[in-house]
């Protein structure tokens, strides 16, 4: 049987930032050596708002500095290895590039990709929640971003 204080799920954000039809995407190495395409995204650091983090995951990993707006929804799923994962997806917009920023470790670079291109990118994609989060997006899905209350 399996001890629930053994297991933990990772608590993640994502943003959705699409400009003139086009998302925002890192191309990353996950687990050491495969080359994987993702939102940005990540953990929240301590203290930190969920919103607060998704704004410097963006940053970090894209050099993008952006807002966030709305959240397109709240996903759960657990990867064929056992780790689960329950990502918040923020929806918001680019404000300032920073080209010569460097970017986080294992992110290859920040990407620009129509919906059709990150659907034919099929089994590259991290997660089966990239994809979704932008369906869901497309799709009109906003919560506002009191929905969250830190106590």
């Amino acid at each position: 049987m399996n001890n629930s204080l053994e297991w933990s799920p990772r608590l993640t954000v994502a943003t959705i930032i699409e400009r003139d039809g086009r998302f925002l995407l890192v191309e990353e190495y996950a687990d050491g050596d495969e080359l994987v395409y993702n939102q940005p995204a990540g953990h929240l650091d301590e203290h930190e708002t969920l919103a607060a983090a998704a704004i410097r995951e963006t940053l970090e990993e894209t050099a993008w500095e952006v807002q966030v707006d709305a959240i397109v929804g709240v996903y759960y799923w657990t990867h064929p290895k056992g780790h689960t994962f329950v990502r918040t997806c923020f929806s918001g917009s680019a404000l300032h590039h920073h080209a010569g920023q460097p970017l986080d470790h294992g992110i290859q670079r920040a990407i620009w990709r129509t919906r059709e291109e990150i659907a034919a990118l099929g089994p590259k994609l991290r997660s089966p929640m990239v994809l979704r989060c932008i369906d869901d997006y497309l799709a009109g899905h906003r919560y506002p971003l009191d929905l969250f209350h830190y106590l």
